[in-house]
């Protein structure tokens, strides 16, 4: 079939893909979390796969919290920590996704009362797992979570100095961005060391505030790529250093519209983005949490966003572009999806 004669939704199905921005406990889906529930029963998630889906349904931000706070309940072991990275990788195989930059937040693993070692020793042999077994290269992202200011900083730079997965390529920041000024200095210094160990520095900014939070990633943090940066648009200023510098956007439509960063799908600004110059690549965020999958975002931007063929494989290149693969592993990626036009 060529593609003059496939369906936009088969053309989407074929589209190799490449996910930047993606989470580890919110990306659990319900046969992984199942898995989980069972290995540790007696909490608040159902154990039996019909509540489970009942219970996993997303509904609105307070339900996904509820929701993402009892998957991360179910995180107890090292080997849990594997499982969940093997079940992303299956999801992701599964949509034709070839390479994926998966964001760990080991802090709360170690809170957990995991060590680090044993942390990096599971993250090392679901690498392995899912390369054997799917196809799929699986890379990481270590993210500070803010909101535990100093203190996260400092656990997350030093499990990615002393004990650093093989496969670790970034070092990130997320949670609730109104909570970072306070602890400023405390983030630059863990961005810093990350950054001279030779990690990428890719924090979310400007998801939940103003255009100066994406200006501290790029100024006080070093930013080679940011996730999701959707507020860029209200600065001029930033737009014209965005264009000008190639800085890559993850940006998560569906994330946006369910957190209500965005009013609706409609509403989004990606066309926008697109139409400024912006590098944008396309990403899930939560997919389960937030009932959708990389596919399906892509679908969006063809059903929402109008955007044709061409469009979308730029997408798809885009975010080959912004990975951290290597030459080889991108150039054939790209290959493929030159092929499928």
């Amino acid at each position: 079939m060529s593609t003059e004669t496939m369906s936009i939704q088969a053309f989407i199905d074929a589209l190799p893909k490449v996910e930047l921005h993606v989470h580890l406990v919110g990306s659990a889906s319900v046969p992984t979390v199942l898995e989980l529930a069972r290995r540790h029963p007696g909490g608040p998630v159902p154990v039996d796969e019909r509540e489970l889906r009942a219970f996993y349904e997303f509904r609105d931000f307070p339900h996904f919290a509820e929701v993402y706070e009892s998957v991360s309940g179910l995180v107890r072991t090292p080997e849990d920590v594997g499982t969940l990275v093997f079940g992303v990788a299956r999801d992701l195989a599964a949509q034709n996704v070839r390479y994926v930059e998966l964001t760990i937040t080991p802090f709360t693993h170690q809170r957990a009362g995991m060590p680090m070692p044993a942390i990096t020793e599971a993250l090392d042999h679901a690498v392995r797992e899912a390369r054997d077994r799917l196809g799929i290269r699986v890379a990481y992202i270590f993210d500070i979570p803010g909101e535990f200011g100093a203190e996260g900083a400092r656990g997350t730079v030093e499990h990615a100095l002393s004990h650093p997965p093989e496969a670790l390529v970034g070092f990130g920041i997320g949670g609730i961005e109104q909570v970072r000024p306070p602890h400023r200095d405390a983030f630059r210094d863990a961005f810093a060391a990350a950054r001279a160990a030779g990690l990428r520095s890719l924090p979310h900014a400007g998801e939940m505030t103003g255009p100066e939070t994406i200006w501290e990633a790029i100024e006080g943090l070093g930013a080679e790529r940011i996730g999701h940066g959707t507020s860029c648009l209200d600065d001029p200023r930033l737009v014209a250093h965005l264009r000008d510098t190639r800085l890559p956007l993850e940006v998560c439509p569906t994330s946006n519209v369910c957190t209500g960063q965005v009013a609706s799908l409609r509403e989004h600004p990606l066309p926008r983005m697109l139409e400024e110059g912006l590098f944008v690549t396309l990403n899930s965020d939560d997919p389960p949490m937030f009932g959708t999958t990389l596919t399906g975002e892509y679908r969006v931007a063809a059903e929402v966003f109008g955007l044709d063929r061409a469009g979308l494989a730029a997408l798809a290149r885009n975010a080959v572009n912004a990975s951290s693969l290597d030459g080889p592993g991108r150039e054939a990626i790209l290959g493929d999806i030159d092929a499928l036009l």
